[in-house]
Formats: structure tokens, sequence, C-alpha cells
């Protein structure tokens, strides 16, 4: 793939990549025996409009048959779609972007690989990183953990909801929360005033799938029409 090439084809910009809404991420282990495909397949239904790839464990040949078909399902539908970590998986199925880690390739050089129209979002615990994937050319930042949370291996201290509020009041760049956000909490979280936010086994240990997404989404909506 050269430089000026195309990463995403689902129709997404760059300058405002992010819905404000729920920012779905897989977890298959975590999915009540139902395979990532199938848990996508539910999500879209729901009217998720961005999607992350995550799986830090599987072989890459499995992750690139999964992101294949998650990828035609995700561009039919209009979708976004962003793997985490493999910027090589990401090129090769043509996702929407890649979602990279502080321990990760740098983010100028992941640009210089993939190229001017995919979307590359960073995953920040600090003002300092934040302020850092501004400068860097980020299209947008995770923000978090702001809970403690199990989901993720080798992830740092919960950063809490100070953190995520200066990021609403002095970073320009679109975000999404993240770590550790449930129903029970996610009031608090809007309420710091986040518009994206991701949920990983919330989400993909619910019996239905639909309906948790519904709950979610009328909390969310019933503390927006308050302020």
């Amino acid at each position: 793939m050269t430089k000026k090439q195309k990463g995403g084809v689902s129709g997404m910009n760059r300058k405002n990549p992010l819905p404000t809404d729920l920012y779905c991420i897989t977890a298959e282990d975590y999915s009540l025996g139902r395979s990532n495909v199938e848990i996508v397949k539910q999500w879209i239904a729901a009217g998720i409009k961005v999607i992350q790839y995550r799986e830090k464990d599987k072989d890459m040949k499995k992750k690139y048959e999964e992101c294949k078909i998650i990828r035609e399902l995700t561009k039919e539908a209009g979708v976004m779609f962003i793997v985490n970590d493999d910027i090589d998986l990401a090129m090769m199925v043509q996702a929407d972007g890649v979602h990279i880690g502080q321990d990760d390739f740098p983010l100028e050089a992941v640009r210089q690989l993939v190229g001017d129209q995919m979307i590359i979002g960073i995953s920040t615990h600090s003002p300092e990183q934040a302020q850092g994937a501004v400068k860097s050319g980020a299209d947008y930042i995770g923000v978090g953990p702001i809970f403690k949370t199990s989901t993720k291996k080798n992830v740092c201290d919960p950063v809490g909801l100070e953190y995520l509020k200066y990021v609403v009041d002095n970073i320009s760049i679109p975000s999404v929360a993240i770590g550790g956000i449930k129903e029970s909490n996610v009031i608090e979280v809007v309420h710091c005033g986040a518009k994206c936010i991701a949920m990983v086994t919330e989400i993909t240990q619910a019996q239905d799938i639909g309906k948790k997404i519904n709950g979610i989404r009328k909390i969310i909506k019933g503390m927006e029409e308050k302020k």
C-alpha cells in the first residue's frame, strides 16, 4: 500500500472521526462463547458506528481472517473499523484506522506507513501525553483507564475523572473515554463532558447486546438533556 492510497473505505474522515455515542471493542474471551464476528453483527444491528478489533493473544492468520470478515461487514454498513496495535494488519484489510499505545511505534512513524487517509488514535494517560498526541498529529486520543479494569493486561493505574475533565476542557482533537466504564458509572463519565465512550465487557458479556446498548444510550441521552 502506498502512502497516497486510502487506508479506510467506509467514508469516515480524519477531521471528525468519532461519533457522539459508544465505541465498541472486541474481547472474544469475554463474549459468552460468541465469536467476534457474531458480536460485531449485533453491534452493527444496534447502530454502533465505530468498532475496534483488539485481540492480543490470537495468531496473526486468525486475526487476519476475522478482520477481513469484519472489514466487509463494517464497510457495507458504513461503520468505522479500527484495528488495535497491528499496523500491518490494519493496512492489509484496509481498515479505516489503527489505534496505538504509548509503547508502540512513534505516531509520526506510523503516519509515514499508513498515509494521510487512515485515522490514527493513541492511548493517553496524562496531560503531557495528550498534548504530545496533538503535536504528533493524532486524529483522536483514548483517555483512560478512567476506572480500574481487568480486561486489558499490563494496564496502568486508573487516571480518574480528573484527567478526562482536563482533556474535555483543553484538548482540541476528539477523544474517547475508556477503562472500566459500565452502565452503573457512565453517568459520571458523561457528566465530565465525554461524548464518545468505549465499553468492552459491559457490552460483550451482555446476554442481549442490543438491549444493553439501548439502555446505556438512554442514560447518556438523559444526562445530555439535563445539561
